[in-house]
C-alpha cells in the first residue's frame, strides 16, 4: 500500500464559506495509531500571475496593500480564476484591469501548489510578452495600484535584497528560469 492510500478521509463538511475561499474539516484514521483526527481545508480557486514583459525588456510591476501583513507589497498582475474563466483568460484580465496594459504573445510557464499541507488551488504562471499600454488600470473597489516599470535584469536583485518577498511571485520567476528562457538575469 503507497503512502496515500494509508491515509483514509472518515467525513468532510464545510464550515465556513467566504468570498474567495470555503473553510472544511477534514477527519481522518490516522495511519499509525488509526485514531480519528481533523484537518482543515481552505478550498479556493486556482490563482495565476502573469510576468509582462514589454518590447524594451522591462517588466511591469504594481505596488498593492496587502492586508495579511498590512504592508505595501512589489508585485506583478494576478489574481483568482474567476468561475467562467480558465487560466490564460484569467491572467489577461488581471494584467489589463491591475496595469492597463495587454498582449497578443502568452506562453505558460506552470504552476504551483501554494500550500498544499491546507490549500486546494494551484497557482498558474504566464510570461506576457511584448506588452502594450492600452487602458488606464481599472482596480477593484477594494485594491489601490501603483504601476511601475523595471529593467528585467534588476528583478533578481529585488528579490535578493527582499523588495520583492510575495513567494507566489518569486515562483513565477524561478518558473521562468527554468523553464525555456535560460538568460534570466
Amino acid at each position: 500500500m503507497n503512502l496515500a492510500e494509508r491515509w483514509k478521509r472518515i467525513r468532510s463538511k464545510t464550515i465556513g464559506s467566504f468570498r474567495i475561499f470555503n473553510i472544511r474539516e477534514d477527519r481522518y484514521q490516522l495511519p499509525r495509531n488509526h485514531q480519528e483526527a481533523p484537518f482543515y481545508i481552505l478550498e479556493s480557486n486556482d490563482w495565476v500571475n502573469v510576468i509582462p514583459l514589454t518590447e524594451e525588456g522591462e517588466v511591469i510591476l504594481i505596488r498593492q496593500f496587502r492586508f495579511g501583513i498590512e504592508k505595501v507589497t512589489l508585485e506583478i498582475p494576478g489574481g483568482i480564476v474567476e468561475s467562467g474563466y480558465n487560466p490564460l483568460a484569467a491572467g489577461q484580465k488581471e494584467l489589463l484591469e491591475e496595469t492597463g496594459f495587454k498582449s497578443d504573445q502568452w506562453e505558460y510557464l506552470g504552476f504551483v501548489h501554494p500550500n498544499p499541507a491546507f490549500l486546494t488551488n494551484r497557482c498558474h504562471s504566464f510570461l506576457a510578452r511584448g506588452v502594450k499600454k492600452i487602458a488606464d488600470i481599472t482596480p477593484e473597489e477594494s485594491e489601490e495600484i501603483e504601476v511601475l516599470q523595471c529593467p528585467f535584469p534588476e528583478i533578481k536583485d529585488l528579490i535578493a535584497k527582499g523588495s520583492i518577498t510575495h513567494s507566489l511571485v518569486i515562483c513565477a520567476f524561478h518558473l521562468y528560469q527554468n523553464s525555456i528562457y535560460p538568460n534570466f538575469a
